[in-house]
Parts: C-alpha cells; structure tokens; sequence
C-alpha cells in the first residue's frame, strides 16, 4: 500500500484487517491493490455502520455473517454480458477456429462473479458448434456470486444493453432467444450450463486443478498487485495445454511480467495471447 512512506492509521488497520480475514477464513486478499481495496472497504465500514476499520476487523473476527457481508464489497466486480464486444469478436476470429479442431474442450472462466461471461461464452460456444463438447469451469471466492451465476437471473432491464453488446459481438441469431422473461427478470436457457461446472476457487491460494485449451480471466487481475499478477498467471500458464489461449481485461496485461515472453499476442486491444 506504500512504497516507503510511512503508513498511515487506515493502511495500517487495512492490512491488519486483510491479515485477520486470512487467518479466520483463509481468503487471501492480501496482495489485492491498496486503492481498491481501501475504496471497498470504507465503503462496507459505512453501509455495516462501522467508524473504523478496527471496529470491522472485531465484527468480522465474531460475526462470521459479517465477514459473508463484507466478502460482498471486497469482490463484486462491474461486469455485463459480452462486456467489450470486440474481446468476443477476437475469439470468434483467432481462438474458435483452433478450438473446433479439438475433439473435446476444457475451457476456465476465472473469477466468474455472477455470471455475465459465462453465459455470454457459452452463448458464442453454443453458435459456433463448441459448447456441446465443452466442459467450462466457472470460478469465484465467492460464494453467493457463485449461486446467482448458477441461477442464470438477470435484471430484464439489463437486456438492452447486452443485447446491443451481443449484435456488436457478431451475435447470430437473436439475442431474446438465450432467456425467458418474467417478473422483471430474464432466465436464461438451462441447456447453456448443462457443461459448466461453478466452484470455489482462489487465484491467490489455490492451485491448478485442470489442464485447459481456454482460459477467460478478465477485469480480475486489475485489483491485483504486481506479485499476485505473476501468481494468477503463472496458474494460467501452468494450466493451458501446449498454444492454449488467454483472455483478460482491457486495462489488462502481461507485458510487464516474467510470463510475457511465455505468450504471443493475437489481439493486442482484445488482450487475447496464445501460449508459446
């Protein structure tokens, strides 16, 4: 959080409230970036009625409802479905043709949240003749985004905007064809997730659990410091077969670090890389 300076009173109890949250619960955000995390965590203090980070740390240490409260703030990211539609017109054009000539696919969307890209990657799968011969891992720390990615509800007010992004993202068909709506809400076709299995996983404790053809980490690794960004993508590498492919965010990128020279840009505005 300070490159040398000293700390301030709120650094100081943000690290020690990082530090707490690890050794009760074993979630790690540790490495998370100082900025992000102190904006969420401020924000958590005023909506939990907490004056100071000290007196969340005590809630969280005895009130585990607390800390499932908190874990909510920390981890909810901004995210819709085909959010940069050019990042799916990228996979269309330079990782789908590859992927068709595997008779079976593995495919990783990590740090999933609610959802969004999984069904907006299944939805491109399912065009393209992939989806059923695709096993898809969605992944998240957290636990109640987890359970509303498996849902598949979405905000009917939301489909106007992912509809635009979808015919943006060289959409086939018609995107009202992916969700039924009702009760101001839209649920999305169950046929979409009969291959994705959602689990918990933690890019900054666990380890690799699969070897993949696909690997979609995108707007996760921007609330990571540098040492975590080398850990999540050393993961990645460790996890893609021989010329997998990676996609990340658009502030995203692996030119700065030790994994850089391992991948090949294929999309450089996209951030999709394939494995050397």
């Amino acid at each position: 959080m300070s490159d040398g300076a000293p700390l301030s009173s709120v650094e100081i109890e943000l690290r020690m409230l990082m530090e707490a949250i690890f050794l009760k619960y074993s979630y790690d955000f540790r490495d998370y970036t100082g900025a992000s995390q102190k904006r969420r965590v401020l924000h958590a203090m005023s909506e939990m009625g907490c004056s100071t980070v000290s007196q969340l740390q005590s809630r969280v240490l005895h009130e585990p409802q607390a800390f499932s409260q908190l874990l909510q703030y920390i981890t909810i990211p901004v995210t819709e479905m085909f959010r940069d539609p050019g990042y799916y017109t990228a996979l269309r054009e330079h990782v789908v043709p590859v992927l068709s000539t595997y008779p079976s696919l593995k495919i990783w969307v990590a740090g999933c949240s609610t959802g969004e890209e999984v069904y907006s990657l299944a939805i491109l799968l399912k065009e393209e003749g992939l989806l059923e011969r695709s096993i898809i891992y969605a992944t998240d720390i957290n636990p109640e985004s987890l359970e509303k990615a498996r849902k598949g509800v979405f905000p009917l007010e939301s489909m106007r905007t992912y509809t635009a992004n979808y015919q943006a993202a060289g959409g086939k068909h018609a995107f009202s064809d992916y969700y039924t709506a009702a009760y101001n809400a839209a649920l999305f076709d169950r046929t979409l997730c009969e291959n994705v299995t959602f689990a918990d996983h933690s890019l900054a404790t666990d380890a690799v659990f699969a070897e993949t053809q696909f690997i979609s980490c995108r707007n996760v690794m921007i609330y990571f410091n540098k040492r975590l960004q080398e850990r999540a993508l050393g993961l990645f590498h460790e996890s893609l077969c021989h010329r997998g492919f990676l996609g990340l965010g658009g502030k995203e990128s692996i030119d700065f670090s030790s994994y850089g020279p391992r991948f090949e840009t294929l999309a450089k505005r996209e951030r999709v890389f394939r494995k050397r």
